[in-house]
């Protein structure tokens, strides 16, 4: 699946479903001098991320946590792009460990989400 991770109007995280195009091959503008980051445990607390990046896990489970309560869990395979660096951000749990995830930066001026 494929999610997407924002910060709304009201400073709070929320999520959506949605789905890339059909290419087979995807392409998008990293950001220079960032670098891909593997990630065995996630982040303690509520927080942000800390740039515009697609999060996926590779092992494991992970649950995250939006405002007004609401949660989605991440298996492997799954696709986060996070966005959500501003406002209230978001909570992440392991579910089932062990819980593995790469975390690839991605320019501001990618065109992902129609």
């Amino acid at each position: 699946m494929q999610f997407r991770v924002y910060t709304g109007s009201d400073g709070r995280s929320h999520i959506e479903e949605f789905t890339m195009s059909a290419a087979d091959t995807f392409y998008f503008p990293t950001i220079e001098g960032e670098e891909l980051m593997f990630r065995r445990e996630p982040m303690p607390g509520r927080h942000n991320c800390p740039r515009r990046q697609f999060v996926v896990t590779l092992s494991g489970e992970a649950e995250l946590g939006f405002g007004g309560g609401s949660t989605q869990r991440i298996r492997p395979g799954d696709i986060c792009l996070m966005e959500d660096h501003t406002g209230q951000g978001h909570t992440t749990a392991v579910a089932k460990a062990p819980w593995l995830s790469i975390q690839i930066p991605v320019s501001l001026e990618a065109q992902i989400v129609p």
